[in-house]
């Protein structure tokens, strides 16, 4: 059986699928894996390094694209050039993809989609979401620091005592308990807010100070463990709680997202207009619309004296660890399909299969998926 590793396309898109140490265990199982050249240069993984552990170079796609098995970052750039029949797995983001989802239905492709995993602890080595957010989280509190025309730490000089800045974090899955971490490592002063009473606990480990609105009466947590979509009153008090820490914030990190929805509007324009001038906003939900209702979806723009950061796809911007952590959860994943005699095998009664399955056999079998797909669009 072939593995293929195509170059990523898609633009400032620097990761790929698999790096040399996991091909090497690919290879280990008697698998051929076929690497396009220039595929892991972006990351630091040069082409002789997957040579020197038994991958075969493919000089152009088209060999990549007629492997049994394509390994992606991205959805495919060229569907329909798959070979019919073939398998690939990626960060498909069908739900913003549908195009990309009829495509490979047409193609007859076994498409998996890393994206939607369930939230299972056997899904736990193979959770790309949780992966990429870690690095999301780690990069968005350097952006912030870097815009920032203050210091991180209190610095006490001959010039006299500098007070540290102060952060505010949003959201505290794992972007954001990355963001406080890091934060706090930096010596700023962090608080974080979370519709989720059941992450107090461990913003409070990291160091940062929890605040919270009157959420006695909030049904908050939905399926997974995400955060779920609120009533207007409660959303109503949870812009209050944030408008009123804003006024003496530095950095804002933003982080909250519901799945298969647009991001939720936590930071209005009056919010904007009463924050410090020289005051940072660093919108991680930029790809779904933005928590900030200024937000420029890719772009770094400055209102009312706020810098807000919409820079999408943080990810890419550390490569290297990046594509690591994805290569090790794409490993894992493909555990799943590939048999001890190395050969695939699906097997649809697995819940992990079954739940990030969007093509097989020329139809889109994913419900949620083929419901958005079917209704014209996201």
């Amino acid at each position: 059986m072939i593995i293929a590793v195509p170059k990523e396309t898609a633009p400032g898109e620097t990761r790929v699928a698999l790096t040399p140490d996991a091909a090497k265990r690919l290879v280990g199982k008697g698998l051929t894996v076929r690497v396009e050249r220039g595929a892991g240069t972006a990351a630091g993984f040069l082409d002789d390094a997957y040579a020197a552990v038994g991958c075969e170079l493919a000089a152009d796609r088209a060999p990549v694209f007629g492997a049994d098995v394509v390994l992606t970052v991205q959805p495919p750039a060229e569907p329909t050039a798959l070979r019919e029949g073939v398998v690939t797995i990626g960060i498909l983001q069908p739900f913003t993809n549908p195009a990309v989802v009829r495509a490979l239905a047409g193609r007859r492709v076994t498409s998996f989609s890393l994206d939607l995993l369930p939230r299972i602890t056997r899904a736990q080595s193979m959770d790309v979401l949780s992966s990429m957010s870690t690095v999301a989280g780690y990069k968005a509190v350097l952006l912030g620091a870097t815009a920032l025309g203050k210091f991180f730490p209190m610095l006490m000089t001959a010039a006299g005592t500098v007070a540290p800045a102060r952060v505010f974090v949003l959201g505290a899955g794992v972007a954001g308990l990355q963001a406080i971490a890091t934060a706090r490592r930096l010596g700023a002063v962090v608080e974080a807010f979370d519709v989720r009473p059941a992450v107090k606990e461990q913003v409070e480990s990291l160091g940062a100070k929890f605040v919270a609105a009157d959420v006695s009466d909030l049904a908050s947590e939905g399926e997974g463990g995400y955060a779920k979509e609120m009533s207007e009153e409660q959303h109503r008090r949870e812009l209050e709680l944030i408008h009123a820490r804003l006024k003496d914030t530095d950095v804002v990190i933003t982080t909250a997202l519901i799945p298969g929805k647009p991001a939720p509007v936590l930071i209005t324009e009056e919010m904007v207009r009463a924050m410090k001038p020289g005051s940072v906003i660093v919108d991680l939900a930029a790809e779904m619309g933005g928590n900030c209702a200024l937000t420029a979806k890719g772009k770094e723009i400055v209102q009312h004296g706020v810098t807000i950061i919409g820079r999408t796809n943080l990810a890419a911007t550390t490569p290297q660890h990046a594509s690591q952590m994805y290569a090790r959860n794409l490993s894992a994943f493909l555990d799943l399909l590939v048999s001890k005699e190395g050969t695939l095998t699906l097997n649809f009664e697995d819940e992990i299969i079954k739940d990030t399955c969007i093509t097989h056999d020329g139809r889109i079998v994913h419900d949620r998926v083929r419901q958005v797909v079917e209704g014209g669009g996201a």
